[in-house]
């Protein structure tokens, strides 16, 4: 089992804090006068889903938790579940939606994924850095506006709402970070 320390801390990591497992939301370092730098963070609990904010001492160490990924496909959902296929053994498993959060913004049929396993348990699910994905709706396109750097709000065909730039059509592919959900490049003009 391996171990991380505060100045190592990523969003999206995943650590054991007090027997627990974690996933790092968000944090900050801070320096505080005349006293230790302390690293202030949002925790997640990723069995429970119950979330807190917790300081730890600049260097804590914590050990990280020994999670097993399998590649998986992405294939379709319901109301309360997201299929995937296990690309070794072809089974396919259902994932619940507090599992999924706000990944499935970001989930087309047929992506690649990796499902996180912990004790026999799948606990999340890691996306690819990036999506390509279709604009369902959205403001029409200003034609030689790709320079202003302004943005509008448009929909993805996944259901997720993005701002993106003033040129973008709808049915434009575009290609977005999952990690922050970004816009980062028009891949393909309607």
């Amino acid at each position: 089992m391996g171990s991380t320390d505060t100045t190592k801390f990523y969003k999206g990591q995943k650590i054991i804090f007090e027997n627990e497992l974690w996933e790092i939301v968000e944090f900050q370092h801070r320096v505080m006068q005349a006293r230790k730098p302390i690293v202030k963070t949002k925790l997640k609990n990723i069995i429970n889903g119950l979330t807190q904010e917790k300081s730890f001492r600049s260097g804590d160490m914590f050990q990280l938790p020994d999670l097993m990924t399998r590649n998986a496909q992405y294939l379709y959902s319901d109301t309360v579940s997201y299929t995937f296929m296990d690309l070794e053994s072809y089974e396919q498993i259902e994932v619940t939606q507090e599992v999924i959060g706000e990944k499935s913004n970001f989930l087309k049929e047929e992506i690649k994924v990796q499902l996180l396993h912990y004790d026999g348990e799948i606990i999340g699910v890691e996306l690819p850095t990036s999506v390509e994905l279709r604009i369902s709706t959205t403001e029409p396109g200003l034609k030689g506006d790709s320079v202003t750097g302004g943005s509008k709000p448009a929909e993805l065909e996944t259901g997720a709402h993005i701002a993106v730039p003033l040129f973008i059509n709808i049915d434009d592919i575009i290609k977005v970070d999952t990690r922050d959900g970004k816009y980062l490049e028009r891949v393909k003009k309607a």
